[in-house]
């Protein structure tokens, strides 16, 4: 039979001793602390709850933004391409009056 000294040198003898005091001690601890748990979680809760709301707002009024920025970007393109366009239809009568 093993000596108590040789059992407490054994990792696997240590590693359940450790799980059986978590298993023992985790329900005594959230019994004890689930009063103070319970309001700190809401608190928290609710923090993170707002945080979403208000990063869903700022996030609308950023796509709304960038929304607005793509199309005055689109309106500029447009410009500029119908403005060459209409420079190369002008360069192209013009050759075609030369020629």
């Amino acid at each position: 039979m093993p000596q108590l000294p040789t059992l407490a040198k054994s990792k696997a003898v240590r590693n359940t001793a450790i799980g059986i005091g978590v298993a023992v001690l985790v329900p005594v601890a959230v019994t004890f602390l689930a009063p103070y748990v319970r309001p700190a979680a809401r608190s928290v809760i609710k923090a993170g709850l707002l945080a979403l709301e208000k990063t869903k707002e700022v996030a609308a009024e950023v796509g709304e933004v960038m929304e607005d920025l793509v199309a005055e970007v689109r309106d500029e393109l447009r410009a500029e391409r119908e403005a060459a366009l209409a420079a190369l239809h002008e360069t192209a009568a013009r050759h075609d009056e030369d020629g």
